[in-house]
């Protein structure tokens, strides 16, 4: 029988991009944009999608390297307001066991003041992680929040064009 656990956890993560937003948008809206930067290098694709509208849905199914776990990320977008806010719910499996729900709100406001010329980020997901499938509850909250932290990173080295 398997052990039934849930663990709640809440993070916010905040970056500043020196430039508009945009560009940052982009990285989000577009998904030919957004493939470079969210995942990991490891990451071996098996099915992504990415519908960006309210009501649109989000695939992203892969393997971590050759022959890893199999991870499945499903999302919902409920709320877009053009360069300002993403909101969406999203649900993650490995090999098959549901691992989190978790919903996610991107805020970008522009800074520098007037001229606009950065982007300050602010990322928040509030989840709940289930039966320890990444691990104990408060391990699974911490790898949730570093591999979104290094995601965001990637998205500013892909910004300022740093391979």
């Amino acid at each position: 029988m398997t052990d039934r656990t849930q663990t709640h956890a809440t993070f916010v993560l905040e970056r500043e991009y020196p430039v508009p937003v945009d560009r940052v948008w982009a990285a989000f809206a577009d998904p030919k944009i957004k493939r470079k930067w969210f995942g990991s290098d490891e990451f071996v694709d098996v099915e992504y999608t990415d519908d960006f509208r309210v009501g649109g849905e989000a695939t992203d199914e892969g393997r971590h390297g050759e022959g890893g776990p199999l991870s499945q990320f499903r999302a919902t977008y409920t709320d877009i307001a053009a360069n300002e806010r993403i909101v969406y719910t999203y649900d993650m499996w490995l090999d098959g066991a549901h691992a989190s729900t978790s919903i996610t709100t991107i805020r970008l406001e522009p800074t520098d003041g007037d001229a606009g010329k950065g982007t300050r980020l602010t990322y928040t997901e509030q989840g709940v992680h289930l039966d320890g499938v990444h691990g104990p509850g408060p391990d699974a909250a911490a790898g949730r929040e570093a591999g979104t932290a290094d995601m965001l990173d990637a998205m500013g080295k892909l910004l300022a064009g740093v391979s």
